[in-house]
């Protein structure tokens, strides 16, 4: 439902775009047919993360929209969100990446399992590829415990926790498609700009958690993610940025030592899919051993934030 004069908002879509017109396009017709079938008023806000594309343009005659934010640089991912939450009024705000596409029932799915569970902040949907198939998005928090269960070959059954029919309690949901609740979203101070991207929606998580908040998993909510990042930014930056932040993520919320064996027991996971890659046909060996190398110095490389900063003029000489 629209907003009409004098309405309460009781959620707002908050779509972050990156240079991707035709997707946020089609996610934005998927929400406008979200809206008809909601009994209650929504509102659409685009934030432009200083496209090239003409997307803003796009965005602002798109008839769903009501109101688009634009900037002269290219924000974080967590920035983005967090204007977004400022400039929203709704009691939810549906955050959503622009290759993310709400299936129906998606946005009623979501608001009936939040809006029922007072302590539960967050809500991350089931997430498909464009094939159909389900792909992972909720998993426990980082740790050496985890970082050993993928060293092990054991992260499916001890880390994924986006599993099962019925809605569930998890550690952190991917954010692709999250629903959170605005009070304790502004408790917590929004999502930390140290992370560029990648890791992000897991700090989140954390300090939700730590401050008595919950988040969910609803399986009935389901979002379509093309994932097309990799098709904008080189893997090698993308690499480096995973790898860093999810490095912060460690030092920030436990122990240097703890930081450390995490950084060495990813590598040696990735080490050994890379070696297995070798024998394995359609498996690139390289692109593995790129992960091995940012993992064991997270601080080194070129990353997506990098590549978003202008470039730097060469003094006269």
């Amino acid at each position: 439902m629209a907003v009409a004069v004098g309405m309460t908002v009781e959620l707002s879509y908050c779509v972050v775009n990156t240079g991707k017109r035709q997707l946020m396009l089609r996610g934005l017709d998927a929400i406008s047919r979200e809206r008809a079938r909601v009994p209650f008023a929504t509102e659409v806000l685009v934030l432009d993360n200083a496209s090239e594309d003409g997307s803003a343009q796009a965005a602002t005659e798109h008839p769903g929209v009501d109101a688009v934010l634009t900037g002269e640089r290219r924000a974080g991912k967590p920035e983005a969100f967090n204007r977004l939450l400022e400039r929203s009024r709704g009691r939810f705000c549906l955050l959503l990446d622009e290759d993310a596409e709400l299936r129906p029932g998606a946005t009623a799915a979501l608001h009936a399992a939040l809006d029922s569970r007072p302590r539960a902040a967050a809500a991350g949907a089931r997430l498909l590829n464009p094939s159909g198939a389900v792909q992972a998005s909720a998993w426990r928090f980082p740790s050496p415990g985890s970082a050993l269960a993928a060293a092990l070959f054991l992260h499916r059954w001890l880390t994924v926790q986006s599993r099962g029919a019925a809605v569930r309690r998890v550690d952190w949901a991917q954010s692709a498609a999250m629903l959170i609740r605005r009070e304790a979203a502004e408790r917590v101070g929004g999502m930390d700009p140290a992370f560029f991207v990648y890791s992000d929606e897991v700090d989140f998580c954390r300090r939700l958690a730590d401050a008595g908040w919950e988040t969910i998993w609803v399986p009935d909510a389901i979002a379509v993610h093309h994932e097309q990042l990799s098709a904008v930014h080189g893997h090698e930056r993308r690499v480096v940025e995973f790898s860093r932040n999810r490095d912060l993520y460690m030092r920030k919320h436990h122990s240097a030592a703890a930081a450390r064996a995490v950084r060495w027991l990813t590598a040696w996971a990735y080490a050994l899919r890379a070696l297995i890659a070798l024998v394995v046909p359609g498996r690139s060996p390289r692109r593995l051993w790129r992960h091995v190398r940012a993992s064991l110095a997270p601080g080194r490389g070129q990353g997506l934030r990098e590549a978003s900063e202008p470039p730097r003029a060469t003094p006269d000489r």
